[in-house]
């Protein structure tokens, strides 16, 4: 009887933490949906007053830009910074590089299993837009990818004389069972002008 009572609960035990780890791995894209939500409200208040608007009161980042991906139907907001805390709520502007839509290379990081997960399907020639604060879009074309050491050196390439560029960057592999990692899966992707 012991025995059986034991086992019950050893069961019980096991049950309940694969709840728990279920959970919890389904919490990161919880937290990623709902962010977006509030950092698409934050976007349009930001387009509308023409001013930074932070998603929350406590927020340590802000939207800089909408990034649609049209093929995969699916769209996502660029912070400002690609720190760790931000990158937890969407894909970040990395400092340095020129503001998204911006002449110059402007670079985008964001998490493989999350606001990245559709880099894995673009091609060459895939068309991707961009909308700037000041409401405007701008169509890119992915012009390809490549996959990087994070240790060694790295500089991006730059689009010709006053035309924006993208490059968005991920961990890779993109199907990695284990997070992080040394190497960047990248994509890069030209302004393309009206004609």
């Amino acid at each position: 009887m012991r025995g059986r009572r034991l086992a019950g609960m050893a069961g019980l035990v096991l049950v309940l933490t694969g709840i728990w780890l279920v959970a919890g791995g389904g919490w990161i894209y919880a937290k990623a949906a709902l962010a977006q939500n509030l950092l698409s409200r934050a976007w349009e208040q930001t387009l509308a007053g023409g001013v930074t608007v932070r998603p929350w009161p406590w927020a340590d980042t802000w939207p800089v830009a909408r990034l649609r991906f049209p093929a995969a139907g699916r769209e996502t907001i660029v912070l400002a910074g690609a720190q760790g805390a931000s990158l937890a709520f969407g894909p970040g502007h990395v400092d340095g590089t020129p503001s998204p839509g911006a002449p110059g290379n402007s670079v985008i990081g964001g998490h493989r299993d999350t606001s990245f997960t559709v880099l894995g399907a673009l091609h060459d020639g895939d068309t991707m837009s961009l909308q700037t604060a000041d409401g405007h879009w701008r169509s890119f074309s992915v012009i390809g990818n490549t996959i990087v050491d994070a240790r060694k050196e790295w500089h991006p390439p730059q689009p010709p004389e006053g035309l924006a560029m993208l490059t968005l960057v991920t961990c890779w592999p993109l199907d990695a069972i284990v997070p992080g990692g040394p190497l960047r899966y990248l994509v890069f992707a030209e302004e393309t002008l009206a004609r």
